[in-house]
C-alpha cells in the first residue's frame, strides 16, 4: 500500500511540476545560494545553513522563491503569516509531506513523502528564519 502511495505522490509531483525537474533545480541553485547575502544575519545559523542546504537539493525552487510568489507562496510570505515557534514548525513540515490546499489559493501543494520529517522540520526553520 505504500509503494503505491509513493508511486501516486511521485506522479503527482512530476504532473504538477511540469517535468524537466533537472534543468530547472539546476538553475535554481544558484537563486538558493543568493539568498545568503540577504539573510546576513543568518548566515552563520546552522538551521538556517542546513535548511537552505535542503531546500537547494529538493524540488523547493520549482515552485517557490524567496522574495516573490511563483506558483506558491514565497518564503518571506510563510514567514510573515507563522509564528516561529514549535507548534508551526511541526504544522508546516506536516504540510510540506502531506501536501495540502487552500491555505495560499486554489493551486495544491503537492505532497513530498520522500522528505523526513526532520529534514521538513529544517526546512520550515531555514523558511521561519527569513522573516
Amino acid at each position: 500500500m505504500k509503494k503505491y502511495f509513493a508511486a501516486l505522490a511521485f506522479i503527482v509531483v512530476a504532473a504538477s511540476c511540469g517535468g524537466g525537474n533537472e534543468k530547472k533545480e539546476e538553475k535554481a541553485t544558484p537563486a538558493a545560494a543568493s539568498t545568503a547575502p540577504a539573510a546576513s544575519s543568518n548566515s552563520n545559523n546552522p538551521d538556517y545553513q542546513k535548511g537552505l542546504e535542503l531546500v537547494a537539493k529538493n524540488d523547493c525552487l520549482t515552485c517557490h522563491k524567496v522574495s516573490e510568489k511563483l506558483t506558491g507562496p514565497a518564503y518571506k510570505e510563510v514567514a510573515a503569516k507563522y509564528e516561529n515557534n514549535d507548534a508551526n514548525i511541526s504544522m508546516l513540515a506536516s504540510k510540506i509531506i502531506k501536501g495540502g490546499s487552500g491555505t495560499w489559493g486554489a493551486i495544491p501543494m503537492t505532497p513530498h513523502a520522500n522528505l523526513s520529517e526532520d529534514d521538513a522540520k529544517q526546512m520550515v526553520k531555514y523558511i521561519l528564519l527569513l522573516k
